[in-house]
């Protein structure tokens, strides 16, 4: 079983957007390639797992979110850099959409897209690391017994949304370069 570190897209990957509802949206950090092609590199699975409630909000489709995927993943392999695998919830227990209005267990802040993940790609989520910029994806990876990483915008202070369940990251950093770096370092010296 390998560690991976698993990635929230928007404002960690892609530049944040309200919903992402075209694909001229899905811009890169310039940190992005670099930092997911060397955590490639170190053995590390680079696994996305993002709350797409858009899709309960009937502001886009399920099938636009894979093909935002679809984009991101060319840009990045364009770099030499790869996604092992794209995990999403399109659910949210006050959408618009039938369909897609519940509680589920793989919304952030619960830990069912990691866990899901761990076990078809065969992760080793005590080796493994959640980074995001939300309080949300630190409990989610908290949860799913990973460390975690949350990012902050240079200069900024971490939300007063703390998570119900007082989870901790492990370092809050300004990008995700940082965090391929921290992750990196922490690795090396096991």
């Amino acid at each position: 079983m390998r560690p991976a570190v698993f990635l929230d897209r928007d404002g960690t990957l892609i530049e944040p957007v309200a919903y992402v509802r075209r694909l001229d949206q899905v811009v890169l950090f310039p940190w992005t390639v670099d930092a997911i092609r060397l955590l490639n590199r170190a053995g590390f699975a680079a696994v996305v797992v993002t709350n797409q409630s858009a899709v309960a909000r009937g502001l886009t489709t399920e099938a636009f979110v894979r093909e935002t995927h679809a984009v991101l993943e060319a840009q990045l392999a364009a770099g030499g850099a790869r996604i092992d695998a794209f995990y999403y919830c399109p659910h949210h227990p006050q959408g618009t959409v039938d369909a897609y209005r519940q509680v589920c267990r793989c919304r952030k802040p619960l830990p069912g897209m990691i866990e899901e993940a761990a076990a078809h790609l065969s992760l080793d989520l005590t080796r493994s690391w959640m980074v995001g910029d939300g309080w949300v994806d630190v409990e989610a990876g908290v949860s799913a017994g990973a460390k975690s990483i949350l990012l902050l915008p240079r200069g900024a202070e971490p939300s007063s949304e703390l998570p119900a369940s007082a989870a901790r990251p492990d370092a809050m950093l300004n990008n995700l370069m940082e965090a391929a770096g921290w992750i990196l370092r922490g690795s090396s010296s096991r």
